[in-house]
Order: C-alpha cells, then sequence, then structure tokens
C-alpha cells in the first residue's frame, strides 16, 4: 500500500518525502474485534467509527521524535474512547518515556495533550505530521538555531511573518519569515499549567528552499 492511499485528505510533498525517508509502517489494530465490547461499556459507535477511522488511515506509522514533548508518539495508534460529554477523545499513541500527559485525538480531529484537561496542539493529525516533516526540514537546511523558553518567548517579534498554514496550528504554530522559520511550542505549557515551559525554536540562514522545501500539496489516491 502506497503512503498516498493511507494518508486521508491533504499533505505537502515535504511531508510526504518524510514519511517515506524516515518513518515506517507496523501493523495496525483491528478495531473491530473491540466494538461491541466497547458498546457494551456505553461507548456511543460515532466515537468507535473515529478509533477505526483513524487507525484505517494513521495506525503503525512510526515517525522520527518531535523536538518537543519527548519525541511525541512512538507510534500512531488509537485507543479506547475517553468520554462522556462534548470532549469525547481517544489515544493517539503511547508516549516514548514517562510524561505527565497522553497524546490524544480530539472531538474535532485535532491532535494534543490530554492531562486531566485537553489542549489541542494542531487542527488536526495531518498537521502534527506536517510540523514534524518541517522540523527536520528546517534544522537540516539552518544555518543557525535558537532556542527561547519562559517569557522570551512572548517577546518574540513575528511582525514581517506569515503563519504557516499545513501545520493547522493551534497551541504550537509555526512562522515563515524572509529567511528564519519559528516553531512556538505552548502545548506542554498549557496543559500543565507551566509557563516556564513555554518554548521556541528560531531557524535562520535560510534560502528559498530551506523557507519552503517540497511545498505542494499532494492528495490520495482515489
Amino acid at each position: 500500500m502506497t503512503v498516498d492511499e493511507r494518508i486521508p485528505g491533504w499533505i505537502t510533498r515535504k511531508a510526504q518525502h518524510f514519511i517515506e525517508l524516515h518513518g515506517h509502517w507496523t501493523s495496525r489494530s483491528d478495531i473491530e474485534q473491540y466494538r461491541a465490547r466497547w458498546m457494551e461499556h456505553g461507548i456511543p459507535e460515532a466515537q468507535i467509527d473515529r478509533v477505526a477511522a483513524f487507525e484505517t488511515a494513521w495506525g503503525g506509522l512510526a515517525l522520527p521524535p518531535s523536538p518537543r514533548y519527548d519525541g511525541g508518539p512512538r507510534t500512531l495508534s488509537g485507543d479506547v474512547p475517553e468520554g462522556p460529554g462534548p470532549d469525547w477523545h481517544f489515544e493517539a499513541g503511547a508516549q516514548r518515556t514517562a510524561l505527565p500527559y497522553s497524546f490524544v485525538i480530539g472531538p474535532g480531529g485535532e491532535f494534543g495533550l490530554h492531562a486531566g484537561k485537553w489542549v489541542p496542539l494542531h487542527a488536526s493529525v495531518e498537521g502534527w505530521v506536517e510540523a514534524l516533516a518541517l522540523a527536520d526540514h528546517a534544522w537540516r537546511c539552518a544555518r543557525t538555531t535558537t532556542t527561547l523558553t519562559g517569557a522570551a518567548v512572548d517577546d518574540l517579534e513575528l511582525v514581517g511573518f506569515e503563519e504557516v498554514p499545513e501545520v493547522a496550528g493551534l497551541a504550537d504554530t509555526w512562522w515563515r519569515g524572509s529567511d528564519s522559520l519559528i516553531a512556538v511550542y505552548r502545548g506542554e505549557a498549557e496543559v500543565m499549567d507551566a509557563p516556564q515551559c513555554r518554548t521556541a525554536t528560531i531557524y535562520a540562514g535560510l534560502d528559498e528552499w530551506g523557507l519552503r522545501g517540497l511545498d505542494g500539496i499532494v492528495r490520495p489516491s482515489s
């Protein structure tokens, strides 16, 4: 099965290349074997359908670690939905290390963190994958990298920068300037009520290729 056929919606060529070069697919879970049991425990069928769709598209995909969140999920893998209420969510994959929060898929398909409260990082799983691909690309192309933490993140001057749309940023965002990319990570600070955990990485000295790379959108085969 090709990468295009496994990934729903849109994805940039940069992210597709990242998956093909650095990711690998392990086996997917058969969510259907759990459906009857989960429904017996009061889990709505629509929520089980969401896990099944996620697993069909992303289940078993292992990617290189994220620069933040202790690398993110080791492998994307859906698990039992948790609710009730409007904020049904399910685990997106097990942590690589012991963390005080989980990686989850939110009620609208967002990718984020949960630790007693829900903080969406990206509006979609695609956004999380795009952010991983962009971080890898920027790190390889930048002449210098600078990391800011805590209050210094709020002092960042972003006038003249445009938000990078493909990462679908919510708590975490990426910004593109004339010769640099800036990644801003606020998810951990928000989910843990720890403002000192705010982080930004500035990738500077980028040419046009470094700023964009394989930026065109591709769509899955029909």
